[in-house]
């Protein structure tokens, strides 16, 4: 995301799994407006359900998410079996 780490609680899990496939399935499709959409509530559910670690925290990261402005090809390129989000 470019704006450092969130401790997001397992509880999230589910709803970040259906974004994460509404993500998916518009870069599949090639629906950039679906995409711009689903991705944007992707990461601001990361934002709202998750914690901000502090800049200094030194913190193994489960997930990497790209950053906001990242387009429907960069994320096809990081998109993998799982989608964005394993699990």
């Amino acid at each position: 995301m470019g704006e450092g780490q969130f401790d997001v609680p397992e509880g999230s899990a589910d709803s970040l799994n259906a974004l994460d496939a509404q993500v998916e399935a518009a870069v599949q499709s090639g629906d950039d407006n679906a995409f711009a959409g689903a991705f944007a509530q992707l990461l601001e559910r990361v934002r709202s359900a998750g914690s901000r670690l502090a800049d200094d925290a030194l913190v193994d990261s489960d997930l990497v998410l790209p950053p906001s402005d990242s387009t429907a090809d960069d994320v096809a390129r990081l998109l993998g079996d799982e989608g964005l989000i394993p699990g």
